[in-house]
């Protein structure tokens, strides 16, 4: 049975209405007011109510059976194009389902061997997904403890960062923007999974869903330089929305 009052994102913002302020640069992308929706809080970010957190509690809703046949995680593996090699960066990585399915993607025994960096801000989710690493014999998936506005990530270090249904619960989505960017290589993509708000046969709250509109205006903001790449819609329930960081030479020509 699908659970339409949940989402995937696994505890990747500040708890409920503890909310740090946004950083002044971004101040008026934001606004506080009661919001809208009650599955949400009282931010708006660029129009958009940010939603509630899922805490650590709904790991097994995470780990379901029937997620593949729900989301189709294989084909959402092979979109990501991810290398033997490769750093990835897992956001809000929750309890490790995503990130166990990219650990053999960068690693094949062939090429020097990739890693995955699970990102979450739960100690409690970290330590399950430590569990579950150990349990399946997968040693190339490394957990970060990380804050709400800083992936702990070093500044250009990672290839691909992937957020699954994870961004639209950010409490500061731009200065967690701006440090993803920052960990980003020259070249390297930042990819947003979000259930389809256009679609309203997707059997989740609206809160927890994001139109591939939404998505675009969020991420073209030109300070984080980015570029759009494109958008999948090969999945049952979900947009895989990719943008890029511009290589260096890029980015020197377009200066000029």
């Amino acid at each position: 049975m699908i659970l339409p009052l949940l989402c995937l994102a696994c505890g990747f913002a500040a708890p409920l209405q503890d909310n740090a302020p946004p950083a002044p640069a971004a101040a008026e992308l934001y606004e506080d007011r009661p919001g809208a929706d009650p599955n949400g809080i009282d931010r708006y970010y660029m129009g958009r109510q940010i939603a509630r957190v899922m805490g650590h509690q709904g790991a097994n809703w995470l780990e379901r059976r029937t997620r593949q046949q729900e989301e189709d995680l294989n084909t959402l593996i092979r979109l990501l194009k991810l290398e033997p090699g490769m750093t990835v960066a897992d956001i809000g990585a929750g309890s490790g389902v995503i990130a166990q399915r990219m650990a053999p993607k960068v690693d094949n025994g062939e090429a020097p061997g990739g890693v995955v960096k699970a990102v979450d801000i739960q100690p409690e989710m970290i330590a399950r997904l430590r569990g579950r690493m150990k349990q399946r014999g997968i040693d190339n998936v490394e957990p970060v403890l990380s804050d709400p506005t800083d992936p702990k990530l070093e500044p250009g270090s990672v290839d691909v960062a992937v957020m699954v249904d994870v961004y639209h619960e950010f409490d500061d989505p731009h200065a967690m923007t701006a440090a993803l960017v920052k960990a980003l290589k020259p070249g390297g993509r930042l990819v947003w999974v979000e259930y389809r708000a256009e679609d309203p046969r997707v059997p989740i709250k609206a809160i927890h869903k994001m139109s591939e509109a939404q998505v675009k205006k969020e991420a073209s903001r030109p300070e984080f330089g980015l570029e759009y790449v494109d958008t999948a819609d090969a999945l049952p329930r979900q947009h895989v929305i990719t943008f890029r960081k511009p290589a260096a030479d890029e980015a020197e020509d377009a200066a000029e």
